[in-house]
């Protein structure tokens, strides 16, 4: 079995983008909020959304299940206030539930949580557990900086977030550090901004005593650990300089990263440097890069081909990064995936 453990809703109904609209206009005009009961997406709807799309990319691609999650970059957590954030965030993960529903043996779900800029995460535990107890949702998305690009949130070792994890921890499901659409016009959402965040979320926690806490503490860090591997030696010449242990023992049980990386050399780069044991295969399709690579004639989110033609790895490698790694940092997937 192949397991993509990071895909996005991103072919979502269209009312779905209309009522979203019209909430972050009524957050800027003041004005009353649109219903949650106005949205209208039927069944057909969802599975027309995902039959050209995802499902028809896995069947050509040769995966076989993904964990899906509301889109990335549409969680938006600086619009608005908390009440609008939780409102969104609801509509998001009952809409996971349904694909789920309609393609079990195609999706599980993982949900997105309701953050606020200068809200403690404990606010987000409630629709933690929902998703998880009631919806069946397996992980979720933590944002990191709900500010949208300004970075003004703790970091992820402070206390500040010690409620999210520990419920994290109670429930037995790993976050993806995920954060979500840019303001900050410095920065492009997913050509920059998607890689800051995991590259300065790796920095956080190799420097930090975080899984002395919480040692079952699973974290996922996507698109390949932003610059981490190729700058594999920077961050482990500092652990080792601040008497760290060696970054491989720190990933250990603890951090993970996808295989969201959309060229064969990268790919190669990260299963030579970064442990096996600690690498997911991901795709994000259909997601931040969606186009043909005119040189391969292939497509660059089609990021199978890429852990079948790496060099160096066996076949139980390879089993590891498709599924092994997948069905342990996920422990609930257990039942899903067999």
């Amino acid at each position: 079995m192949i397991i993509d453990c990071h895909g996005h809703y991103t072919t979502e109904p269209k009312d779905l983008h209309r009522f979203r609209q019209e909430q972050t206009r009524a957050v800027k005009d003041k004005s009353p909020m649109p219903s949650p009961a106005s949205l209208k997406m039927s069944d057909d709807e969802i599975r027309d959304s995902l039959e050209g799309a995802q499902l028809k990319l896995q069947r050509e691609r040769g995966t076989d299940l993904t964990i899906f999650s509301p889109r990335a970059s549409g969680m938006g957590h600086h619009i608005g206030d908390e009440s609008v954030s939780l409102e969104w965030t609801r509509i998001c993960n009952d809409l996971i539930h349904r694909v789920v529903r309609l393609y079990p043996a195609n999706f599980v779900g993982v949900c997105q949580l309701p953050q606020s800029p200068g809200v403690a995460p404990k606010n987000s535990v409630g629709e933690l557990e929902r998703c998880v107890t009631q919806l069946g949702c397996i992980g979720a998305n933590l944002n990191p900086d709900p500010s949208g690009g300004y970075f003004n949130s703790p970091p992820l070792t402070d206390r500040w977030w010690y409620p999210l994890y520990e419920k994290l921890v109670e429930l037995d499901v790993p976050a993806m550090i995920h954060v979500s659409g840019c303001c900050n016009p410095a920065q492009h959402t997913t050509g920059s901004y998607y890689l800051n965040a995991d590259t300065m979320a790796f920095m956080q926690l190799i420097l930090s005593d975080l899984f002395r806490d919480f040692p079952t503490l699973k974290l996922i860090i996507p698109h390949g650990g932003g610059a981490v591997p190729f700058h594999w030696g920077r961050f482990r010449g500092i652990a080792l300089n601040n008497k760290r242990p060696e970054l491989d023992e720190i990933m250990k049980n603890n951090i993970f990263f996808d295989t969201c990386v959309y060229h064969q050399p990268g790919i190669d780069l990260l299963t030579k440097v970064v442990p096996v044991d600690n690498i997911l295969f991901a795709s994000e399709m259909v997601g931040a890069v969606k186009g043909e690579d005119p040189r391969s004639g292939y497509y660059f989110d089609d990021t199978k081909r890429y852990i079948d033609n790496a060099p160096g790895l066996s076949a139980a490698d390879r089993e590891k990064i498709f599924s092994g790694n997948a069905r342990r940092v996920f422990s609930r997937l257990k039942v899903k995936a067999s």
